[in-house]
């Protein structure tokens, strides 16, 4: 019974996230510890791996509709590829309830910076791209890390920057699944490297992820209403946020 209300919860995740490009692991990680599997072990490389393959196959409704900025996003998403695994080689080193501390601070602060920017038009002008690529190297390599150690593929730090340097909201959500699936591989590989894996988890959650990021990218980059897609998130991520700080106190 367990199992299939862990591939429910992360299809309906994937269709979600996917929607703005973030893969999801803000849902995928707590879920699993929830369900009772290792944190260190189990929930941040699955969180990764499911982030990676959430991004990934939504870029190719966003590419269909030409919603990437390929050029722009490449310093970015490099940046991110390199530092990545430094963070998921300093997980082992973070006791599990200082990483859940570091996550719940994560997802408060994406919710709010989500809250903030649903209240803006969207933007006319867009950053030359010499200053999106230099601002992109260095917010990729924080995402990145933050990524590759919290399992969560950085997302939730590279969307709001590049509706800041001026991306419409769907064409930040098309770029942010370009760079975190970069991260996201990128961080899964290096827990991969201490030999964590379970098959019969991996395989349901596959699945539910290459279903629901399908449809959610397909309606993100042809239906949805942005400011209406960010406003949902961000209530998504502040109950995610106050479950992990509720679980941390009571702990």
């Amino acid at each position: 019974m367990l199992y299939p209300l862990i591939f429910a919860i992360i299809f309906i995740a994937s269709f979600l996230f996917a929607m703005l490009g973030l893969g999801g692991g803000m849902v995928y990680v707590p879920v699993l510890k929830w369900a009772g599997f290792s944190v260190k072990e189990v929930a941040i490389p699955l969180g990764l791996l499911l982030n990676g393959l959430n991004t990934l196959l939504a870029l190719i409704p966003f590419a269909r509709k030409k919603l990437v900025d390929w050029k722009g996003g490449s310093a970015m998403a490099i940046a991110a590829l390199v530092c990545a695994p430094i963070g998921a080689y300093t997980a082992q080193f973070v006791p599990v309830k200082q990483l859940l501390i570091l996550f719940s601070i994560a997802v408060l602060v994406a919710a709010f910076r989500m809250l903030l920017f649903s209240r803006n038009p969207e933007p006319e002008a867009m950053m030359s791209l010499a200053k999106r690529s230099a601002i992109g190297a260095g917010v990729g390599a924080l995402a990145g890390f933050a990524g590759g150690l919290l399992g969560i593929g950085g997302g939730f730090i590279i969307a709001p920057i590049l509706m800041w340097m001026g991306y419409k909201t769907k064409k930040a959500a098309a770029t942010t699944a370009y760079v975190v699936t970069f991260s996201s591989f990128s961080g899964y590989l290096g827990h991969m490297a201490e030999g964590h894996f379970n098959w019969p988890l991996t395989i349901g959650v596959v699945i539910a992820v290459i279903a629901g990021s399908q449809l959610g990218g397909s309606f993100m980059s042809t239906k949805a209403n942005p400011k209406w897609v960010k406003r949902i998130y961000a209530v998504v991520l502040l109950a995610i946020a106050i479950k992990l700080i509720w679980g941390v106190i009571a702990s």
